[in-house]
């Protein structure tokens, strides 16, 4: 059989076939999904962080000096992530998706999505002054974080295949990443109405501005704001 005889046979399988799908209760690993179309919903809080003008980063530096500043990012959102409950799902290049579920799930990613921008500015900054002592550069970012129910199934071929996660809050939470890093964290407006006022408020001040995001015609909250780690 040619490639191409095997590329269309494959396709109208995909197209054909029925779904087996099934309420999940964990973030699946691709082991618990089959290579057909098998897929688990969840209801989940998608967050993704963002490195700014990564591009800029390795075309101006020395590669050894751009992998740290990856390496030192993307350690601690992960870290930060992974104590506030929530699942890495991927990672690529200077960017990492996270996913939380459960009844507090829109709490625990904003926390998360703050004490990220604070690791940022008080840990991963001051250390690259203190080791580069006369470099200028300082890494920014963005986060988006959205909720909505997900559909996950695994796609590639034998040996190479992973999730796909398929939902608004998986698109619209990488989107808000492209949006200006003068504001390092936004979620929408789903995500804000859920989440605890501790999250929404220090010392009675609000910490979120409410905006329009007009590309996708839909209210969002932005925020300057960090969450202090200890």
């Amino acid at each position: 059989m040619s490639i191409k005889d095997e590329l269309e046979n494959k396709v109208k399988s995909i197209f054909r076939e029925q779904w087996t799908k099934r309420d999940g209760q964990v973030v699946p690993s691709a082991e618990d999904l089959k290579l057909g179309n098998d897929a688990v919903k969840l209801d989940g809080v998608v967050l993704y962080a963002d490195m700014s003008e990564s591009t800029k980063l390795v075309d101006s530096y020395y590669a050894f000096f751009a992998t740290e500043i990856y390496k030192a990012y993307l350690h601690c959102a992960a870290k930060i992530i992974r104590s506030e409950g929530g699942d890495i799902t991927a990672y690529d290049g200077d960017r990492v998706m996270a996913v939380f579920i459960g009844d507090s799930k829109n709490t625990s990613a904003v926390r998360a999505a703050l004490k990220i921008n604070y690791v940022r500015k008080e840990i991963v900054n001051p250390a690259i002054k203190n080791q580069y002592k006369d470099e200028k550069y300082q890494v920014k970012h963005t986060i988006g974080v959205d909720s909505s129910k997900l559909f996950i199934a695994r796609t590639g071929i034998r040996g190479s295949n992973d999730l796909v996660w398929v939902g608004r809050a998986a698109n619209h939470a990488a989107k808000l990443c492209g949006l200006s890093n003068d504001y390092p964290t936004r979620i929408t407006a789903d995500v804000y109405n859920s989440i605890h006022q501790s999250a929404k408020y220090s010392d009675g001040k609000s910490m979120w501005q409410k905006v329009t995001w007009n590309d996708m015609n839909r209210t969002i909250y932005r925020s300057t704001w960090w969450w202090s780690v200890s």
